[in-house]
């Protein structure tokens, strides 16, 4: 029983449900649909499916996150993110024929494949594979996909459409379709119209939904101008009903690429969804469990999969707005899932006159949220290798592609934090007038050297890495004039020591020997110091030049060799 309420605690929320939120929940459902089914139909045809396909997602996603998901307001469903990754991994398999069947059974069994991994690694505990996507690799990663789906929806924007792969491609034929006067002109009207009715009232008026009264508003131009008959494409009318309980069927050939693309977009969901989850439970006082998150997305596209839908993700704005409207429990989004499947039924054509620019202005607004220019502009100013980390995350996915890109932005955090590894921070320490203890000599120009003793702080684990690093250090140190006796490192940010550091230590050690020199350490943390025996390192390194505290190395020195004035010199640099 106690296995069944962790793996499903929306069952034990509804037995501690609330009767007065109820009112809150209806009332927020009722205003979260209305966001829901345009924008689902819109993401749904961003990721190269029916818009109809976007609707099951929805409402599958919604009913499994309510049982098996933790937060009490968290929302599902379609995702900008995800649909140009989506479209990236089945369009290469539909093929030229462009069959909507077969894409939908790709995209069915794409989000099963996300669900294996996200429960897997739920049940693994594996919430940490989040920090593969460092904070400047998710900036530019999201700033090329906010202009890669800006620049692949300008066509239906402007009434027209393009065939062509990738960002320059689609930027070309744009810029061709536009120039032979392609441009339909009451498409182009309705679609700008449209974006600035979204972008002015979430700016103006974030409690309106935007997104309603622009799809609103659009279907009643439509109507009363015909613009239908003018060349306008619209959506039509609905399929009626649900699709039943379908397992998709693929080809072993189309595997491959299917279970790239899911891995790709496990990662990206999780990294979403921990980050959405942690920043709307800080605002509750609940507490995030990322494990239980990642079962609960699983769930979700488990059952999107089994009913013809599309893998699904956290919505930070959908969130956000069945929060402003007073949800309260996961009951919003049942609400939600219960109004779409009562429109299928009773009122298929309820988005018939429904315009396509229109469905591609929710997008573009949805690609200019996920931009951050503010957070681009703030690694500029702060640190600008993590601002070069960003610009090519951003260069990947824009010339590369959504599925290479969040590979080469996964790479490059891989790789930022091999760097800061390689070549860490290193300091000399020294005495400084009016402070206790021992600090930076970069900081303080002026500290004083204690004579024959040399102070070295490295921060990083001594691994393979930065062995090479570590020992050219000391060998500065130790050939500076006069020698010093002891070189004393002050070891508390070494959290660990690998086999090719310890060899490493072993030959310093005996090279410094012959030279006179004692390697001295000082605060080296226990499990470190464990390691240290077991690599039989105490056959060279003195066991007595261990010590617990600096201060104690400083006095057994200065108790050996007396002390005296000197003269300070530069500290070691990161360079």
């Amino acid at each position: 029983m106690t296995a069944i309420r962790r793996f499903t605690p929306g069952l034990h929320a509804a037995r501690t449900y609330q009767r007065s939120w109820l009112s809150h929940d209806l009332v927020a459902g009722l205003v979260l649909t209305a966001l829901l089914v345009p924008q689902g139909m819109a993401y749904a045809e961003l990721a190269g499916l029916p818009a109809i396909t976007g609707l099951y997602t929805s409402i599958m996603c919604l009913l499994a996150y309510a049982v098996f998901g933790p937060s009490r307001i968290l929302v599902l469903g379609p995702d900008s993110s995800l649909g140009p990754m989506i479209a990236a991994t089945i369009i290469p398999l539909v093929g030229a024929d462009g069959d909507p069947a077969k894409a939908i059974a790709l995209a069915s069994m794409l989000a099963l494949l996300v669900a294996v991994f996200m429960i897997a690694a739920g049940v693994a505990k594996l919430g940490f594979v989040a920090d593969l996507f460092s904070k400047p690799t998710q900036i530019g990663y999201m700033n090329g996909l906010a202009l890669t789906i800006l620049i692949g929806q300008l066509p239906k924007l402007f009434g027209f459409s393009v065939d062509a792969d990738g960002f320059v491609e689609e930027l070309r034929g744009f810029a061709q379709g536009v120039v032979d006067g392609d441009t339909l002109g009451a498409a182009l009207a309705l679609g700008v119209g449209g974006l600035a009715v979204i972008l002015v009232l979430n700016e103006v008026a974030p409690k309106v939904p935007g997104v309603l009264v622009a799809v609103v508003g659009a279907i009643a131009v439509t109507v009363a101008f015909d613009l239908g008959s003018e060349g306008v494409s619209v959506v039509g009318t609905l399929p009626q009903g649900f699709p039943p309980f379908t397992v998709p069927s693929v080809s072993w050939s189309d595997l491959a690429l299917l279970v790239a693309g899911a891995l790709g977009i496990t990662l990206v969901s999780l990294t979403d969804t921990i980050s959405t989850s942690s920043a709307f439970a800080a605002r509750t006082g609940q507490e995030v469990d990322a494990n239980q998150e990642m079962i609960g997305i699983g769930a979700a596209n488990l059952a999107a999969g089994l009913f013809q839908g599309f893998p699904v993700s956290t919505s930070g704005s959908r969130t956000a707005v069945a929060e402003q409207a007073g949800a309260r429990s996961q009951l919003t989004g049942v609400v939600g899932a219960t109004a779409i499947v009562a429109m299928l039924l009773f009122v298929p054509g309820l988005m018939r006159d429904l315009p396509q620019p229109i469905l591609a202005s929710v997008v573009i607004a949805a690609s200019l949220s996920l931009a951050d220019i503010k957070g681009t502009r703030r690694l500029w100013n702060q640190r600008k290798m993590e601002f070069g980390v960003s610009m090519a995350a951003f260069a990947g996915v824009a010339l590369l592609g959504v599925l290479p890109g969040i590979g080469l932005a996964v790479i490059i955090s891989i790789l930022n934090v091999f760097r800061r590894m390689w070549r860490p921070y290193r300091a000399e320490l020294a005495e400084v007038d009016g402070l206790d203890g021992f600090h930076d000599l970069g900081d303080h120009p002026d500290g004083r050297r204690i004579p024959g003793l040399a102070m070295f702080r490295f921060d990083a684990p001594l691994v393979f890495a930065n062995a090479r690093t570590f020992r050219d250090e000391i060998r500065v140190l130790a050939g500076a004039n006069p020698k010093p006796n002891w070189i004393l490192v002050a070891a508390e940010p070494i959290t660990d020591v690998d086999t090719t550091a310890a060899d490493m230590l072993e030959d310093l050690d005996e090279e410094l020997n012959e030279a006179g020199i004692s390697l001295v350490f000082a605060e080296l943390k226990s499990p470190v110091q464990a390691k240290i025996e077991r690599y039989e390192l105490t056959r060279t390194i003195d066991p007595a030049h261990f010590f617990p505290t600096l201060d104690d190395a400083v006095e057994a020195f200065r108790a050996q060799h007396g002390t005296g004035p000197d003269v300070p010199r530069p500290s070691a640099q990161e360079t």
